[in-house]
């Protein structure tokens, strides 16, 4: 009797966590995807100010430079959002985001791309790092 009830509660516990641990999953996933909505939304904000001071005639092509590859990432979130809309969705994004990987074409905004090829202050290249330090040297 005892060997029975052991075999009956012990699936009953595989099942809670598993499905705790997808929890935790998509708890995880959904804090990533709010963490790039709000770098996406700063960025953007960023690239609206930087353009209205270009047309006041206070910015530096730097700065212009900075605001091309933020719109750059906004027309390719445009992009991927037409996507979202048509069937099978979840099976096209991917497939477009692996082609273009392999053609070394980023269809990702910065924001979503992964860390080791993201435009993070922490993991630009030396071109964006001199762009940044020219922003930082501006009086």
């Amino acid at each position: 009797m005892k060997l029975l009830r052991h075999m009956h509660r012990a699936p009953i516990r595989v099942l809670r966590l598993q499905r705790r641990k997808s929890m935790i999953k998509i708890r995880f996933s959904m804090i990533r995807l709010q963490q790039a909505l709000s770098q996406e939304k700063d960025e953007t904000k960023q690239m609206l100010r930087i353009y209205h001071n270009y047309v006041m005639g206070n910015s530096s092509k730097a700065e212009l430079k900075i605001a091309n590859q933020q719109l750059g990432d906004v027309l390719r979130a445009t992009g991927l959002s037409i996507f979202a809309i048509l069937p099978f969705a979840p099976i096209t994004i991917p497939v477009i985001v692996k082609l273009g990987r392999k053609l070394g074409i980023e269809v990702m905004p910065s924001a979503f791309a992964p860390k080791d090829k993201s435009l993070h202050p922490q993991l630009m290249n030396d071109t964006q790092t001199e762009i940044v330090d020219d922003l930082s040297k501006k009086p």
